[in-house]
């Protein structure tokens, strides 16, 4: 059977770090108020001629030095992503022109802070038919632009950032162990798209003036919290459960790094220690796609992951929209 080997993990960060203490002053709340409530201390913000464009390329880049492989020997380059800078052409197509790539597909998966596994499962199924055998997928968001300033919900989550890994086709070696992706479970709640969105469209200076007019993100804390909780669990679960494993075997832990909170919640129903956990929530915030493989090339850089061990990937966003991935690596 073939499956899909992680074989390449890269991140970027912007250079520009915004610490709690100007959002905090500028919501007129207590030193202290942000991280206590959400495990957050600075966030990357892009900024200046920094675009998600550079961002995105120097992931992929890293990602395929990590590799050790061209771009021209990728079959396929998906992006997920709900920030891109055009409704057309997609993030994936102006990554694909950075990288100097001739005619293979490229395109973007919207399913906001679960675009990571939503487009990873893509990848991982045409692997799986046989139709490609070497994808670059990326996580690749900047979120913080579409926070209302003065917003005590949004404003001191969403950081902006870029990650990526290089998907390879592999088939079960003469042992039997199954490496690479093992199972992938993902979910949509379309009824429940209020607790969290954001309008089309760039925030402009006429809309903020209009009577009526909000063009921000606007997300209900307590839902999404209660339904993240519940919708990771669950699904964690299930993936597990889908490819004959308990919690018990998971060596790592990478969740979307949406507040501290949620995740030792998680973590406490799933039965796993925080030692198995990877959490980079204190410097990045939440960037949305980007955020499972930024913590992924956190693991790899702190060599947390050794060849066998069991990767469980979960995420909830906007939609709402689930997924989790559980994998050897």
């Amino acid at each position: 059977m073939l499956r899909s080997r992680f074989i390449g993990v890269g991140a970027a960060l912007p250079a520009t770090v915004l610490g709690n203490a100007a959002i905090e002053a500028r919501l007129g709340v207590d030193q202290g108020w942000i991280e206590g409530r959400t495990g957050v201390r600075e966030r990357r913000i892009v900024s200046g001629d920094e675009t998600l464009v550079d961002l995105a390329e120097r992931a992929s880049r890293d990602a395929l030095d990590a590799a050790g492989v061209d771009a021209a020997s990728l079959d396929a380059v998906i992006v997920a992503t709900t920030s891109a800078p055009y409704l057309f052409p997609s993030l994936a197509c102006l990554v694909h022109a950075r990288l100097g790539l001739s005619a293979q597909p490229a395109f973007d998966v919207a399913a906001a802070c679960a675009g990571f596994p939503y487009a990873l499962t893509v990848a991982d199924q045409s692997i799986r038919a046989g139709d490609h055998r070497r994808v670059l997928v990326i996580g690749a968001d900047c979120l913080s632009a579409y926070c209302e300033p003065v917003d005590r919900v949004t404003s001191p989550l969403f950081g902006d950032g870029a990650g990526a890994v290089v998907l390879q086709a592999e088939r079960d070696d003469a042992t039997g162990l199954r490496r690479g992706i093992l199972a992938s479970r993902l979910r949509a709640l379309g009824s429940q798209w209020e607790i969290l969105y954001v309008p089309a469209g760039k925030r402009r200076i006429e809309e903020l003036a209009a009577p009526g007019a909000d063009p921000w993100m606007r997300m209900r804390g307590q839902d999404v919290f209660r339904l993240a909780v519940e919708q990771l669990v669950a699904l964690s679960r299930e993936v597990l459960a889908a490819a004959e494993l308990t919690p018990d075997d998971v060596a790592l832990l990478v969740p979307h790094q949406a507040n501290v909170r949620i995740i030792r919640m998680v973590l406490a129903q799933l039965r796993i220690p925080e030692a198995r956990v990877c959490v980079n929530l204190e410097r990045c915030g939440n960037t949305s796609a980007a955020s499972i493989p930024l913590a992924l090339h956190d693991a790899v850089v702190q060599e947390r992951l050794h060849a066998g061990d069991i990767l469980l990937l979960n995420a909830v966003g906007g939609g709402m929209t689930a997924g989790a991935i559980v994998a050897r690596w």
